[in-house]
C-alpha cells in the first residue's frame, strides 16, 4: 500500500493563480491536485509551473474563457473516457486511473445554477439538476470503485452553510439541490469524506464570496467542495487527514474557494 494525498481546488483562473497554486503545492505537497473552473483552453493550461514541482501527468479539459478541469498529478494516470453528464457539453468532467490501481478519479465541476431556483424560469439552474440527474444515472451503476472531488456546487446539510434558514431559497442550498445530491451520493454508494471525518453539527466551509468586505469578521461561508469515496474503499482513506485550507482564502489574489485535502491508501 501507498500513502497519497489528493487536493481539489476551485482555482478560478489557473493562470492567474498559478502564483498561490505553486504556493498551496509547496505547503501541503499534494500527489494529486484537482483544479476547477480553470478559465483557460488546454493548450493554456499552465503545465510547465506543474511540471517544474514534479508533476507529470496531466488529464486537462479547457475552455474558452469559462469552465474547464484539471488533474495534475506525480503518480502516473490513465486517462479515461469521462461520463457525459453535461448536456452543453461544456468542460466539466476529468477522469483517470490512478496507477497501477483500479481506483478511478473524477474531477468535476458541477454548474453554479443561476440565480432563480426555478428550472421554468431559469435554464441555468434547469442545468445543474439536469447534470445530477446524469450523475445519479450513472453512479449507481457501480461500474468500479471512485474518488469523487470537486465544486459540486451544492452545500448539502444544515451546517455547511452559515444560516440554513437564510438560505433555503438561495441557489446551492435549496431543498431540491441538497436531496438531489444526497440521494444520487447515497444511490452511488458514494462517501463524504468531510461528514465521516467531522460531526454533522460541526460548521465547515470552503467558499466565502468576493462580496463580503472582510469574510473572517463575518464568515457566511458554504461547503461547496466535495471529496466522495466509494464505500468499496472507504476503508483506504485516513479520517483525521480530512482538511480544508481556510487560511489560503487570506492570500494575495485568492480564489472565493479553498483548497481541500485527504489522504488515502492505494
Amino acid at each position: 500500500m501507498t500513502k497519497i494525498k489528493i487536493a481539489t481546488w476551485n482555482i478560478n483562473s489557473v493562470r492567474l493563480r498559478a502564483p498561490i497554486v505553486a504556493d498551496f503545492i509547496n505547503e501541503a505537497a499534494p500527489d494529486i491536485l484537482c483544479l476547477q473552473e480553470i478559465k483557460c483552453q488546454t493548450a493554456e493550461f499552465p503545465s510547465k509551473v506543474l511540471k517544474d514541482l514534479g508533476y507529470n501527468h496531466f488529464v486537462i479539459r479547457g475552455q474558452k474563457g469559462w469552465h474547464g478541469v484539471a488533474i495534475a498529478s506525480k503518480i502516473p494516470l490513465t486517462e479515461v473516457e469521462e461520463p457525459k453528464f453535461c448536456m452543453h457539453d461544456h468542460a466539466r468532467v476529468a477522469a483517470a486511473k490512478i496507477g497501477d490501481s483500479d481506483i478511478i478519479i473524477h474531477n468535476l465541476y458541477v454548474p453554479a445554477g443561476g440565480d432563480i431556483p426555478d428550472v421554468t424560469q431559469n435554464d441555468k439552474f434547469a442545468h445543474k439538476l439536469d447534470f445530477l440527474a446524469q450523475m445519479d444515472a450513472f453512479y449507481k451503476q457501480k461500474q468500479a470503485p471512485y474518488i469523487v472531488v470537486g465544486d459540486l456546487n451544492i452545500a448539502p446539510h444544515e451546517h455547511d452553510v452559515w444560516s440554513h434558514k437564510a438560505l433555503l431559497d438561495v441557489v446551492s442550498h435549496t431543498p431540491i439541490e441538497t436531496e438531489t445530491l444526497e440521494k444520487l451520493r447515497i444511490d452511488g454508494g458514494l462517501l463524504d469524506i468531510a461528514r465521516i471525518a467531522h460531526n454533522m453539527d460541526e460548521k465547515l466551509y470552503s467558499w466565502w464570496s468576493y462580496r463580503s468586505a472582510d469574510w473572517t469578521k463575518n464568515n457566511r461561508g458554504r461547503r461547496l467542495d466535495h471529496i466522495w469515496v466509494s464505500d468499496v474503499i472507504g476503508d483506504k482513506f485516513v479520517p483525521q487527514s480530512y482538511k480544508i485550507h481556510t487560511h489560503a482564502r487570506s492570500w494575495v489574489k485568492p480564489s472565493d474557494h479553498v483548497p481541500i485535502t485527504i489522504e488515502m491508501e492505494i
